[in-house]
């Protein structure tokens, strides 16, 4: 039988717990993204800028996170913002 060291099984624990976070944040991103294409898509352009701004603040609170590299949520953002400002949604 191997030996597992006490290390070992806290690693794992702690990964389960970044996993699970991680998770819920990626899963709120898109979440908030899905909302604004949404509004986009049905041309309600009163809810477009408070949804991006949310969309924003998700993005950039995932980056500082480490969920998302810096430059992806930035990417992200930078597409979103064009789609509100043409107000179409890619397929």
């Amino acid at each position: 039988m191997p030996v597992v060291h006490k290390s070992a099984l806290k690693a794992v624990r702690q990964s389960e717990k970044r996993r699970a976070r991680n998770r819920a944040v990626q899963s709120g991103v898109k979440h908030v993204i899905k909302k604004l294409q949404t509004a986009v898509e049905n041309k309600k352009t009163d809810d477009t800028a408070a949804l991006l701004r949310d969309a924003a603040r998700a993005l950039q609170r995932a980056a500082s996170k480490g969920v998302l590299h810096r430059n992806t949520a930035s990417r992200k953002l930078s597409r979103l913002t064009a789609q509100v400002r043409k107000g179409v949604v890619p397929a």
